[in-house]
């Protein structure tokens, strides 16, 4: 087997009623669950913010949630409180099927940055080691869908790609927050990528 299925973020507080919703989040759940079917290794991964992460507007004196504030790293959208460590908006959401994860990596729990991308912290540099354990089980080629589409699925597509894997992201299983155009310059960067868009 050389394809796994990567999930990106499919957690509570992504999804309606969550701390940062993405609209219709939800509605991708039980296609997600179906693709699971097709004994591929699955990989989760889940937003993991200590609380009083940088990427929080809250941490930021007179700064309000969705500005962009430039960090050492580049610059950063500052997002409401979410997925923190340990709480109900952090774990998946229920419908979700867990059962069939392989692997489930964490992002995001280094205090100073942040981590969109499955493969690299938002240094483009800090790897999260998925990129080991796909070489080590022979992978070559990923599936990405989740959330949020112009974001976490944007980043994790790029650095996947970059890094010599054929990506395929599939569009109807992914949602998108599409903040300031960010969903059509994500697209971009996707295709520009060699990103097949299914």
């Amino acid at each position: 087997m050389t394809r796994a299925l990567i999930v990106i973020d499919v957690q509570n507080d992504f999804c309606p009623d969550g701390a940062l919703a993405v609209p219709q989040g939800d509605r991708i759940i039980s296609g997600i669950n179906n693709l699971m079917n097709d004994d591929v290794p699955v990989i989760l991964t889940q937003d993991w913010h200590p609380a009083g992460h940088s990427s929080f507007a809250s941490s930021h004196e007179d700064r309000t949630a969705y500005s962009v504030m430039e960090m050492p790293y580049g610059p950063q959208v500052l997002w409401p409180d979410h997925c923190i460590q340990g709480t109900a908006g952090s774990e998946f959401h229920a419908e979700l099927n867990q059962s069939r994860a392989d692997l489930i990596i964490r992002k995001g729990f280094n205090p100073a940055i942040d981590s969109y991308s499955a493969f690299f912290e938002n240094d483009h540099r800090t790897p999260t080691g998925l990129e080991g354990y796909l070489r080590t089980r022979g992978i070559t080629e990923v599936t990405l869908v989740g959330l949020a589409l112009d974001f976490c699925v944007n980043y994790s597509a790029v650095d996947a790609a970059k890094l010599g894997f054929e990506v395929k992201v599939i569009r109807d299983l992914c949602r998108a927050i599409d903040l300031n155009g960010s969903l059509d310059a994500a697209i971009i960067a996707m295709k520009n990528a060699g990103v097949i868009m299914a």
